[in-house]
């Protein structure tokens, strides 16, 4: 039976059970399932979410439980019973719950058994959430202040979204389509947050969500942007309330409580106004923990009931401080239980003192004094530690302590004020940070924080000084990529380092160094930054790519060159980082990808007389004999970004672009080629921009647009005013889109060419089409025209060996085809006249590449690598790469 022409079937409704899809009768044309996306919108979305994550709330969940005792619905139940909580939970007009209160008194469990409870049902029946589903959506996030990745406003967004399109597919439109214009850059920088709340906005007023509940732990614990997004909770206009809730949890913090003020739709619960029931859970704590106890420590009855009466006693409704007693009591012998029991105070601060008495009582001074590095060292670390990193960070000596295990059993004599959860090394609880910070810092500290901040910087450039060289992981190959060599890095003394290399600056932007009336300043001619930077830089760069951390190493030089910025002491240092950051925003592409092309690429295209270039000509490859023609000082161009997922399709003193999708930008702009000014932004394409060119008495612009796909109408050239601005002429009669644009020398003439395998040749100031030349068999990739105006060239193909892959010579006044030129085996990209009109060149090639193997020198297949023996050589930068028109 024939299809009905132009006839496509949406059919819905006919899902079968499990993930299969049942179809009844003919289908005729195109077939859309819901929910299902084909092959390449599936590659699309999977790297939209990879590029999203940043951590995955799941994971950070499970590692909190395995950092915590076991989840005991006793300790949390009472919530669920509140009126507050069952307030929020059934009443539309209630979607903000907040949970605040001292730390230690349990909210993280309970908001982990909230989001047990809330997710209960969904669990139980997971074919609920099949397209179609109303059943709710949990959404989570724990913040932690020494954790970068858990610290920021950006962050809990990314983890929000990301958790929801996880659950719900379909979600995932609305993360696409800024993703698709802008890649990852969409998820950072100092818009991120802005572009993050579009998305989340666009996904809670999605028709198709469910009850949404999001919750957020330790909001206290975001230190970055968090006025940012408590505005964004509180808002009650960002989605229906009916359909979305927020419960967050913090301590007693005012700013916080200015921006989340109870009203007619918050609700708030205090846990020191809930004394009884948060005492109460307290209660079947400690009977857990003594249950566990008695088990291990072979309690007899009289001992269990007085160990269990004065965890009672002393608690104070508290439960990280009956966890840290329980692990004392844990270690202590039998004999002296009672004792400790009586001597440990109630209150988390005293049990902290007690704590670190007893670290300085232990006989060893020396390990007295390495527990003390330690604990200063992790007090003032911008993140956990790993173990083989604590050794530089605190000072220990190496000889000492050359191995992880001595390390983590140095950890051991620092009491419990510290915890180890897979080779990283942290504080128990932010509390117990806290506790050397607010007023109890001279325990560990000789002198102000900011002194030690100052040594810590020291000691940071000197083991990098000492370390840091030219392929530190033993790389070898030029072109290796840093995804590559896990194996090399972890076997290398890179591990030990990576803190250093990640975090000198920020210990300097914090020290004592900085000040003009500070005798130890550091940031003059000739220091200790200085001669750093003039002797590690690229090598520097190099491990910030091998920790997969060059973006840090960005801010870090932005940072240092605000610092040294207007210093009359510090003019050559100054010069000197200006350079560092040119030379890294130029070359962080290369350099991110390949960490060895810091010496290739990076130093091989940067300007003659860049300071960096000039320092490290040493390491510069002695093998190229023939250099690029490179300028003597940097471009105006600060930076090029890389990673667009749709091409930036023509250029030529004038931009266009776009994908042809209807959120795309799909415009034409003209700039001032002197001042980089744009002078006009020319909109009325719907599909995107193929091809642009400009009039040889340079008054007219023309642009060709579309995709040749079924939703795309466009398929049009338009020739504009240059001028003005003004749209002159709307040229139509192509079927599919419109590739390739030229003007006749005379500039009365303009020629384009389409994927519907036309040629069409129009009078410029009329817009009449002359001529519609036919003849090729495959789509038109590109047009020109003779320089006496007379002839008109035209190249074809379909990129496949038996394609048309022609060029055809037409005669512009009669529209005859004069010569069809055979000889290419794939498409023809590219044609072009000599000046005397004499001679053609044609360029021909596939777009996609291929997978050959080529011995020697050569191209790869996307143009950004110059290979030898197919192996990665050289990254070349944009402006150097070949292109094709």
């Amino acid at each position: 039976m024939q299809s009905p022409a132009g006839h496509t079937t949406l059919y819905t409704n006919n899902e079968a059970d499990g993930d299969s899809t049942n179809i009844y009768g003919n289908v005729y044309g195109g077939l859309h399932i819901p929910g299902r996306a084909d092959g390449a919108s599936r590659s699309s979305a999977h790297q939209c979410l990879r590029d999203l994550r940043v951590t995955h709330p799941r994971e950070d969940r499970a590692r909190i439980e395995d950092e915590k005792d076991t989840l005991l619905k006793d300790c949390y139940a009472w919530i669920l019973d509140d009126s507050g909580f069952r307030r929020w939970r059934t009443q539309a007009d209630s979607q903000l719950l907040w949970i605040k209160g001292d730390p230690g008194k349990g909210k993280t469990m309970m908001i982990m058994g909230i989001i047990d409870e809330l997710s209960q049902k969904d669990r139980a029946r997971p074919s609920l959430r099949k397209i179609g589903s109303k059943h709710a959506l949990v959404a989570y996030f724990f913040c932690q202040r020494t954790r970068p990745e858990l610290n920021n406003s950006v962050s809990v967004l990314r983890g929000l979204i990301l958790l929801l399109v996880e659950k719900r597919e379909q979600l995932i439109q609305h993360v696409q389509k800024r993703y698709e214009t802008t890649g990852s850059k969409l998820f950072e920088g100092s818009n991120a947050i802005y572009a993050l709340k579009e998305i989340l906005l666009d996904i809670l007023n999605d028709p198709s969500l469910p009850m949404t509940y999001l919750l957020v732990d330790a909001l206290d614990e975001c230190t970055s942007g968090l006025s940012a997004l408590l505005r964004i909770i509180a808002n009650d206009s960002l989605a229906p309330r009916s359909r979305v809730k927020w419960l967050v949890t913090s301590r007693n913090i005012p700013a916080i409580e200015r921006y989340l003020q109870p009203d007619l739709a918050g609700i708030k619960i205090s846990l020191e106004l809930s004394a009884s029931h948060v005492s109460k859970a307290v209660a079947a704590y400690i009977d857990f923990k003594v249950r566990r106890l008695a088990a291990i420590r072979k309690y007899d009855h009289k001992t269990r009931a007085e160990v269990q009466q004065q965890l009672w006693h002393k608690a104070e409704g508290t439960f990280l401080w009956v966890s840290l007693v329980c692990k004392e009591l844990e270690s202590m012998p039998l004999y002296s239980t009672r004792a400790v029991l009586h001597a440990i105070p109630p209150g988390l601060d005293p049990l902290y003192k007690r704590m670190m008495e007893q670290i300085l009582a232990q006989k060893d001074v020396k390990t007295v004094e390495y527990c003390k590095d330690v604990l200063r060292s992790l007090t003032i670390a911008f993140r956990p530690l790993r173990l083989e990193e604590l050794v530089v960070v605190a000072g220990l000596p190496g000889d000492q302590f050359n191995d992880v295990q001595g390390v983590a059993d140095l950890v051991s004599y620092c009491g419990s004020f510290l915890t180890i959860r897979q080779d990283m090394v942290s504080f128990i609880h932010l509390s117990a940070k806290d506790f050397f910070i607010a007023g109890n810092s001279q325990q560990v500290f000789n002198g102000v924080v900011a002194e030690e901040q100052g040594r810590m910087t020291y000691r940071l450039l000197n083991v990098m000084r000492s370390t840091l060289q030219r392929d530190l992981c033993g790389l070898q190959k030029l072109g290796a990529r840093t995804q590559e060599v896990a194996e090399q890095i972890k076997d290398s003394i890179l591990p030990r380092i990576a803190y250093a290399c990640e975090y000198w600056v920020d210990h300097l932007y914090d020290s004592n160094l900085i000040s003009l009336a500070s005798y130890s300043d550091v940031l003059h001619n000739g220091s200790i930054v200085d001669v750093f930077l003039r002797e590690k830089f690229l090598y520097w760069l190099e491990a910030l790519s091998l920790c997969k951390n060059m973006s840090k190493g960005v801010v870090s030089i932005a940072k240092l060159k605000a610092l040294t910025q207007g210093r009359l002491d510090a003019s050559a240092l100054n010069e000197l980082v200006g350079d560092a950051h040119r030379f890294i925003m130029t070359h962080k592409s290369a350099i991110e990808n390949s960490p060895l092309q810091a010496y290739a690429s990076a130093l091989l295209f940067s300007p003659t007389r860049s300071i960096i270039k000039g320092l490290f000509k040493i390491e510069e490859p002695d093998w190229i004999t023939i250099k690029p023609a490179i300028q003597e000082k940097w471009s105006p161009c600060l930076q090029t970004l890389e990673g667009h997922s749709n091409e930036v399709r023509s250029t030529r003193l004038a931009s266009g672009s776009g994908s042809g999708l209807p959120w795309d930008d799909n415009t034409v702009k003209i700039w001032d080629v002197s001042s980089g000014e744009r002078l006009h932004t020319l909109k009325g394409h719907s599909g995107g921009v193929n091809s642009i060119a400009f009039s040889h008495d340079s008054t007219r612009l023309a642009s060709g647009s579309g995709l040749g796909l079924p939703w795309d109408d466009d398929n049009t050239v338009k020739i504009w005013d240059v001028s003005s601005g003004e749209c002159l002429h709307t040229l139509k009669g192509y079927s599919s889109a419109a590739n390739s644009v030229a003007f006749s020398h005379d500039s009365t003439r303009l020629a384009s060419g389409s994927s519907d395998s036309t040629v069409k040749i129009w009078d410029v100031s009329s817009g009449e089409c002359l001529h519609t030349l036919k003849g090729h068999s495959n789509g038109i990739r590109s047009v020109a025209f003779s320089h006496d105006s007379t002839r008109l060239a035209s190249g074809s193909g379909s990129g496949m060996p038996w394609g048309d892959n022609t060029v055809k010579i037409w005669d512009v006044s009669s529209g005859e085809c004069l010569h069809t030129l055979e000889g290419h085996s794939n498409r023809v990209n590219s044609v072009a006249f000599s000046h005397n009109s004499t001679r053609l060149a044609s360029g021909s090639g596939s777009a996609w590449g291929d997978s050959m193997i080529y011995q020697g020198l050569g191209l790869s297949s996307d143009r950004t690598w110059i290979t030898y023996n197919s192996e990665n050589l050289l990254w070349l930068p944009s402006e150097y790469r070949p292109h094709f028109q």
